[in-house]
């Protein structure tokens, strides 16, 4: 579980595709305190870490979590948000969030308002029953509030 609030933001450093796979090297400031098998939102997909090697963690996405996410289209050199799980006892500053991605989004607009941002969000229809007004979603990995929903 994790909260939507980004704790780090890596670099990745070169991506592979092993078979269907994406295989991600990260350079992050949390990556050396990461150890193999822990759970990390990389831009709100959680994924487990494989690999921790001077500065770098290593995870890989299989094929059902590329068909759901943006992650196939990353390139080194992009920046991703990250953030490592919850531990009991954690505060929750933003929500509850699980990192399992139902679907992508694309964003229609982006609209500044007095310091803060609006951003009219695309997604598949049958995806409509799962979002409520003052509702969260986690977008690349941050938590928002939603409101204004239409069709």
């Amino acid at each position: 579980m994790f909260t939507g609030i980004i704790e780090a933001t890596g670099v990745l450093e070169s991506t592979q595709f092993p078979g269907d796979n994406l295989l991600w090297v990260i350079r992050s400031p949390i990556s050396s305190d990461l150890r193999e098998g822990q759970s990390v939102s990389h831009d709100g997909v959680c994924l487990t870490v494989t690999g921790v090697d001077q500065g770098t963690h290593q995870v890989t996405a299989i094929r059902e979590t590329l068909e759901k996410s943006n992650l196939g289209s990353r390139k080194p050199g992009d920046w991703v948000n990250l953030e490592r799980s919850l531990m009991l006892g954690d505060r929750l500053d933003g929500h509850l969030v699980q990192g399992h991605v139902d679907c992508r989004g694309v964003c229609r607009q982006l609209t500044e308002m007095e310091g803060s941002h609006v951003l009219r969000i695309g997604f598949p229809p049958e995806f409509s029953r799962l979002l409520i007004e003052k509702g969260s979603v986690c977008i690349n990995g941050i938590s928002l509030t939603l409101f204004d929903l239409t069709d």
